[in-house]
């Protein structure tokens, strides 16, 4: 069973909601200017009561959000509110965000209507799923519609002014770790504080017999190439990464992983190993020019990173830029 975002978390609770009879209020940030604690495209729901489920910050927002809302505010079928900032033709509330900081978010009024639950079971599958799906919302009327997209990008996209924003939904990114090494351990660590669901694989027992992992990683006794090869271990929201300098671990990782379609594969070496594996992997592992592309080697930003902590932190990095739709040239 994968492993639940909280907007999952939200979703399910607005279809509880829905079908007991309630109107909810589907909340999504949009975007931030300076200090967010979430991020463009979070989700909050909550009802006229003062129920709600997910954040928008880290709770000011959320106490004048409900506030406005028990007095009888956002009775339009979609509006966008700013806060931290006033006077700008956004409506805006009067609360000032820490830093300086300017969040956008969009607040959809769903009655309670058989048309408003199909279209949040059809988020909560694509968030339990397999792929991602751009979420479009009309702001003149609140009509709304999903469509298809590319499995990375920004999570958002809408300028202030624009008729439709455009929202990214789809499950939570996947890091799989092809071997044991300190710097995928570290990578470990990174990933797991940036919300991703971390799979370790490594048969070397002399390894992994006193593995101390950061809590929430999935440690699996196999070989990480059988791993990566069964079905449903990687998705277009999966990162794959092999640090462990060990060709018979790396090499084979990476042949099954230019099969899938995972967003992301990695592997780790200098300019002068990446020259020898790309030359193994046409030799041995029958992969072509294409195929040898998707993979990131040497791995990580050019951060003239030295220490595993380092290291891992420049692989991260990557993973997000990719994940994200930014190009090297954009950085």
């Amino acid at each position: 069973m994968p492993m639940l975002s909280l907007d999952y978390q939200v979703v399910e609770q607005a279809i509880e909601w829905q079908t007991t009879g309630k109107t909810v209020w589907l909340c999504t940030v949009l975007s931030t200017f300076g200090s967010s604690p979430r991020e463009p495209g979070s989700l909050m729901v909550a009802t006229a009561q003062g129920e709600h489920v997910g954040s928008l910050s880290g709770g000011c927002v959320e106490d004048d959000f409900l506030a406005r809302l028990a007095a009888g505010e956002y009775d339009q079928p979609a509006v966008v509110v700013r806060y931290g900032a006033q006077g700008d033709g956004l409506e805006s509330a009067q609360v000032r965000l820490p830093c300086g900081g300017i969040l956008d978010v969009l607040v959809e009024r769903m009655i309670a209507h058989s048309e408003n639950v199909a279209h949040l079971k059809q988020l909560r599958a694509t968030l339990s799923g397999e792929r991602e799906l751009a979420r479009h919302i009309r702001l003149t009327d609140g009509k709304r519609w999903l469509e298809d997209i590319e499995p990375t990008g920004a999570r958002v996209v809408w300028q202030e002014g624009e008729e439709i924003a455009k929202v990214r939904i789809g499950p939570i990114a996947k890091l799989i770790l092809a071997g044991y090494s300190t710097v995928a351990e570290a990578c470990a660590h990174f990933a797991t504080s940036l919300g991703y669901q971390v799979v370790l694989c490594d048969p070397r027992e002399e390894v992994t017999q006193s593995l101390a992992l950061p809590a929430g990683v999935e440690f699996i006794a196999q070989l990480p190439s059988r791993y990566i090869a069964s079905p449903g271990a990687c998705t277009p929201s999966t990162a794959v990464v092999a640090v462990t300098h060990d060709p018979r671990i790396d090499d084979l990782a990476m042949m099954e992983a230019v099969k899938t379609s995972a967003f992301y594969i990695g592997v780790m070496g200098s300019q002068r190993t990446t020259q020898h594996r790309a030359e193994r992997l046409r030799r041995t592992g029958g992969l072509n020019d294409a195929e040898i592309q998707r993979i990131h080697m040497p791995i990580g930003l050019d951060l003239g990173s030295k220490t595993p902590a380092e290291i891992a932190l420049s692989i991260m990095a990557d993973i997000v830029r990719v994940r994200r739709g930014r190009t090297h040239a954009e950085l």
